[in-house]
């Protein structure tokens, strides 16, 4: 955001003020911030043509699916299952865009959230306002976190509504093998795409971190990228089984226990987890970094 957008909200009150009121930050800056944070994520160009790459796929999925009638056991999880209740769209939607897709998506808004401040010179005038940096760093990540959410809940709403719509609802049948009712099953891909879009914002601290490091939000969406995909390269070596379960994204394809009976609450705990572990300690590292970096741009 722009120095501009958060100056109002945190202008001086006037000659009249005391000095203890002029210090006291305006209650309400931090939301006012969020807000104009939020503003500026999703209405960028860029990034709604990037929220509408990750609605076709579902789409695409679901399309293919219909012509093509793949048999029981083809394609990957929840695939073959989607021709017996349209809402296994939105777990393979998410199935399939938790590799890439969603990830880069969560790294370009998590690269750009300071390094695209100080890239274009903005940066250096938000802080003059001035804008405490701990709080500055505290609502960059909130609308990372939130982006996150939408993103991922965008996927699995879009999945939902075009699988049942080509495919129809009703009961669902569970990887455990017995059924749930619609209102379950709809509880169930709710449960999942709220787990996920929680994984994904510990990879936003990660970026937001890499976002303190360089004033180039190309490089810092790439090193979240390049970062992703090691994580999932060193999660198929079986040589590194003891490594697995620390990774970022090992547990992250544990969206799919939400469809057992009873839930396996042990994998989706374990995961969140060690998302909430990454998320504190990458932001903490990040203001670290932030709170003492000399800002020239």
């Amino acid at each position: 955001m722009s120095a501009a957008e958060v100056a109002p909200a945190v202008a001086s009150p006037g000659p009249s003020a005391t000095a203890a009121g002029q210090a006291r930050p305006q209650r309400g800056w931090a939301l006012r911030f969020l807000g104009s944070e939020l503003r500026l994520i999703f209405g960028r160009r860029r990034n709604i043509a990037g929220l509408g790459v990750l609605t076709v796929v579902p789409v695409i999925m679901a399309v293919v699916v219909r012509l093509s009638q793949p048999e029981a056991g083809d394609g990957p999880d929840f695939l073959s299952s989607i021709t017996d209740n349209g809402l296994f769209v939105a777990l393979a939607a998410l199935g399939v865009e938790l590799g890439l897709f969603l990830p880069l998506a969560v790294g370009t808004i998590a690269g750009d959230s300071v390094a695209g401040e100080a890239n274009i010179g903005t940066l250096r005038y938000l802080l003059a306002v001035p804008v405490d940096r701990t709080r500055l760093l505290a609502v960059k990540y909130a609308a990372i976190v939130l982006f996150s959410i939408a993103a991922t809940m965008l996927v699995s709403v879009v999945g939902s509504v075009v699988g049942v719509a080509i495919f129809g609802a009703g009961d669902l049948t569970l990887l455990s093998g017995n059924q749930v009712g619609f209102a379950d099953a709809v509880l169930r891909v709710l449960l999942a795409t709220l787990y996920l879009a929680l994984c994904f914002a510990s990879l936003g601290a990660i970026g937001l971190f890499v976002s303190t490091l360089t004033e180039q939000p190309i490089g810092a969406t790439i090193a979240v990228v390049i970062i992703n995909v090691l994580s999932f390269i060193l999660d198929a070596i079986p040589q590194l089984s003891w490594l697995h379960e620390w990774l970022p994204t090992h547990w992250w394809a544990s969206f799919g226990e939400v469809l057992r009976d009873p839930i396996a609450w042990d994998a989706l705990g374990r995961g969140l987890l060690t998302a909430a572990a990454y998320a504190l300690v990458f932001w903490l590292a990040a203001w670290a970094r932030f709170a003492g970096k000399d800002v020239t741009s």
